[in-house]
């Protein structure tokens, strides 16, 4: 994948401020942000975080943020343009955080932010084939450029078993199997094609809304795109890269939108919390594991109640600090 960097420079866009950041007070606060220092914004999105970061790391306090988007890229002008020389955006997968902080000599940093899932440019952009009201073709990757299959070629081309245990793996779909059988049926008479066409299979084989929150088909559109982008793999390799980058006292934040993630971030700092992960059946230690990390949230943040009528999408969110020690 090419790396696009932006430093400084002429703008090519237009920050827009259409996308609202979730939890970005307590995110911020418990970040511990301070004047001069180094952070890591491992996922820029709509840029809503990072400029608070750079806000309150002012006047001196630097930033480098990533995103796999080359559509968030494309809005960061804004940001580059009001922060100069404080600001280096690097459109890359945080897979790659290891190699991109080297590259850019970011090391002993202060803090670093994981804001997991899409951003409401992704969502409402219905081009870029997230949503389950596109009438696009089914693609789904972050990185249009990146390799691996695309939604079209796991729903068309895998075998059933392996799409049902990606929707229950993934999705935590009770109906996985259903789901799968219907796709299979379907998809002889003609490839399936479009998000739309997918999400009136999904329905169809699930049933109705009946008053849910959610569509239907959310579960099964969750488990494609974490499949197509390997997510919860990446979120795991990310997770130790911004354990190593911390400097002592450096603060690691994670926002995720569902149980599979912040499993992942949980179960990631109490190990990453203790100085023996042996069995509990040992009689003795022999793994030679210290504890690197300080839980600072013993239980997840949420959004407030005013948070949550305000912005719906962030109603899900959790919120996960620790601190290098």
């Amino acid at each position: 994948m090419g790396v696009v960097v932006t430093r400084g420079g002429p703008e090519t866009g237009v920050f827009n401020s259409g996308h609202v950041p979730v939890m970005l007070n307590e995110t911020i606060d418990l970040l511990a942000i301070k004047p001069g220092g180094r952070y890591i914004d491992a996922t820029f999105g709509g840029g809503g975080h990072s400029r608070a970061i750079l806000d309150a790391s002012a006047p001196d306090g630097t930033l480098l943020a990533l995103d796999a988007d080359p559509a968030a890229i494309e809005r960061s002008s804004g940001l580059v343009r009001d922060f100069k020389e404080r600001l280096t955006i690097v459109q890359a997968n945080f897979a790659r955080l290891a190699d991109v902080a080297a590259d850019h000599e970011f090391d002993q940093v202060n803090g670093i932010l994981f804001d997991l899932g899409l951003s409401s440019f992704q969502f409402d952009q219905h081009e870029r084939g997230f949503s389950m009201h596109a009438d696009v073709r089914l693609d789904m990757r972050l990185d249009p450029d990146a390799e691996g299959p695309t939604a079209w070629e796991i729903v068309n081309e895998w075998p059933p078993e392996q799409i049902a245990d990606v929707i229950y793996q993934f999705g935590e779909e009770r109906r996985s199997r259903r789901v799968a059988r219907v796709i299979a049926d379907r998809r002889v008479e003609s490839p399936i094609s479009t998000n739309a066409e997918l999400a009136e299979i999904v329905q169809a084989a699930v049933g109705g809304r009946r008053g849910a929150r959610i569509h239907p088909a959310t579960k099964t559109f969750q488990a494609l795109r974490i499949a197509v982008n390997q997510e919860l793999d990446v979120l795991r390799t990310g997770l130790v890269a911004a354990r190593d980058l911390l400097a002592p006292g450096g603060r690691l934040a994670v926002i995720s939108f569902h149980s599979l993630e912040d499993r992942i971030v949980k179960q990631f700092f109490q190990r990453e919390a203790r100085d023996c992960v042996c069995p509990p059946d040992f009689p003795v230690c022999n793994c030679d594991h210290k504890s690197s990390l300080r839980i600072i949230t013993r239980r997840p943040v949420s959004p407030t109640d005013e948070e949550q009528r305000s912005n719906p999408r962030s109603r899900s969110a959790r919120l996960r600090v620790a601190e290098r020690i």
